[in-house]
């Protein structure tokens, strides 16, 4: 599972990707309350005590893999099950009282997270990454 072979511009995925994760991740400690494990409460996860900060230890870490372009692949793998939880368990449910285009706005950015993940898993990381340098690409 190399670098892939995606043109250089995937490092523009992967910064895009690899910082939202990383700054979503940053903020469920930096705000508990309302996104982390006060916002894990509210939408019935279980065990949020435990939840919250697991998921935020593995956006930080997973969004710097991808940032770097380091084990990419592997990292982009547990982003698209985070996302996928969110987008089933905060915007689906908004559709039958909101609306199809209430919930497809409220849910833009987490839909971009989730095509950019499922990309890179497609595509690995491009040659300007670690992995692409392990690989022999430059």
């Amino acid at each position: 599972m190399g670098a892939g072979t995606g043109p250089r511009a995937v490092i523009l995925v992967r910064l895009l990707v690899g910082a939202v994760f990383l700054s979503e991740g940053i903020q469920k400690f930096l705000f508990p309350a309302a996104l982390g494990v006060g916002r894990f409460t509210k939408i019935g996860l279980p065990s949020p005590q435990v939840l919250a900060p697991l998921v935020g230890t593995v956006e930080v870490a997973c969004g710097a893999l991808v940032i770097l372009g380091l084990f990419t692949r592997m990292a982009a793998v547990p982003l698209l099950a985070i996302i996928s939880v969110a987008i089933w368990t905060t915007k689906l449910p908004m559709v039958s009282p909101q609306g199809f285009w209430a919930m497809a706005h409220e849910a833009r950015t987490d839909w971009c997270m989730w095509l950019g993940a499922l990309f890179l898993i497609l595509v690995g990381p491009g040659p300007w990454s670690i992995d692409g340098l392990w690989s022999g690409r430059r």
